[in-house]
């Protein structure tokens, strides 16, 4: 899938082995070794093996995996808080692994803030003076500071919490101070790092869904780390699913579990309910014909008789959906001596965007039986969903290839 936005973060052959011998392991991992072997014969541990993603701008990008799969290492080899072996980290055209102490000190600064699983607030801290921590190491002064802390527990939703201290706080309240810190910040790039996986499954999906709302308003560029497929589905633009240290796919959810690379992404999204995250896109179908707005009711009943539908949508200049005619009231029209399709039209159909669940598509086929139009922000017609579509796609989606390897049909042990 192409994305029409600049590249924000460039990582390239990104690698990082745990031990004192790093290029013996690297050596071997050229010559075709995996990790466990490369455990065995060396005592190094391969965390990272040759990975190569981009972040957009604006874009909120999940690293997922099971436990050891190499994600929190990941996200710490972008700001260096993990030096890596080897590879490129370009941001803004600078390659994060060449820097110096200092220039590292200040690109850090600049370009990062982290949200952690544990929230790492003082408990000896306000809420107002937890949020303000970063500025007040960077010696901003107290009154911007309080400003600029004021304004982004606002944006989480804390305003009025300014003076409780985190013991008197929910955890998912507590989840929102330390998301308020790193936008007080003003970090170019937010990276969080199970951020929610320490509270409880209704707070979770709530933060999920808040996170997606500030991500609208403020089109932040996020790397969000997880374990769990269900959050990476919900939250992600895209997906890099690891195994080993190495990349298995990268991809939107909805490639993810139409298109997975292998037999190893197939289990992962083995019992996910794909019709909350297939999308109208997936069933979308190409316009067969459309009248323009300025035509008569004979030219509408004459598309129809030629394609075989009893229903056409009528558009404007540039595809702007108008409405839509059926058959039987053009003919009303002709013999009224009607002029134009738009005397007779309806406004009785649905519409839907692109992104618009592929579940939520099936009540609005109980209504009537018109295709369901698809259109863009400017309401231009992209395209038709039918019943048989939707139903087709969500077939397809549940079929479950077999497995070719009977040692992959489950996961590692201790990686659960």
């Amino acid at each position: 899938m192409s994305d029409n936005r600049n590249v924000k973060i460039r990582v390239r052959n990104l690698s990082k082995v745990f031990g004192n011998q790093p290029k013996k392991a690297l050596e071997l991992r050229d010559q075709g070794l995996k990790r466990p072997e490369i455990l065995e014969k060396t005592g190094q541990t391969l965390g990272l093996s040759n990975i190569d993603f981009d972040v957009h701008e604006g874009e909120l990008l999940v690293i997922m995996g099971l436990s050891g799969s190499g994600k929190s290492t990941l996200i710490r080899c972008l700001n260096r808080l993990i030096e890596p072996s080897e590879g490129e980290i370009v941001i803004d055209g600078e390659n994060i692994p060449e820097l110096g102490e200092k220039a590292l000190l200040e690109c850090r600064r600049r370009h990062f803030s982290m949200v952690f699983q544990n929230f790492a607030l003082f408990p000896h801290r306000t809420v107002q003076q937890n949020t303000e921590f970063g500025l007040e190491v960077r010696g901003i002064d107290k009154e911007e500071r309080e400003r600029v802390a004021r304004e982004s527990l606002k944006q989480v939703g804390l305003d009025g919490w300014e003076d409780a201290f985190p013991n008197q706080l929910s955890g998912g309240m507590q989840q929102r101070v330390g998301l308020a810190r790193a936008l007080a910040n003003d970090a170019s790039v937010l990276l969080m790092d199970e951020a929610f996986s320490a509270l409880d499954p209704l707070i979770r999906g709530d933060m999920q869904q808040e996170l997606l709302e500030l991500q609208n308003r403020m089109q932040k560029t996020t790397v969000f780390i997880t374990h769990d497929l269900d959050e990476a589905l919900t939250i992600g633009d895209r997906i890099v699913l690891l195994k080993d240290g190495e990349v298995v796919q990268i991809g939107t959810p909805e490639e993810i579990l139409t298109k997975p690379a292998d037999d190893y992404v197939r289990r992962f999204i083995e019992g996910v309910d794909k019709s909350r995250i297939l999308t109208a896109e997936s069933a979308m179908r190409k316009v067969r014909s459309t009248v323009r707005d300025s035509d008569g009711p004979r030219t509408a009943l004459r598309k129809m008789r030629e394609h075989s539908i009893d229903s056409i949508y009528i558009t404007g200049r540039d595809r702007h959906l108008v409405g839509l005619i059926t058959a039987e009231a053009a003919s009303q029209a002709l013999e009224q001596g009607k002029e134009k399709v738009t005397d007779a039209m309806t406004h009785d159909f649905r519409s839907v965007g692109p992104a618009e669940p592929l579940h939520n598509l099936f009540a609005m086929f109980h209504d009537n039986s018109f295709p369901i139009a698809i259109v863009d922000e400017s309401e231009r017609l992209l395209g038709v969903v039918v019943k048989g579509a939707v139903l087709d796609e969500l077939a397809q989606a549940a079929e479950t290839p077999q497995t070719t390897d009977e040692s992959e049909a489950t996961a590692p042990a201790g990686e659960a």
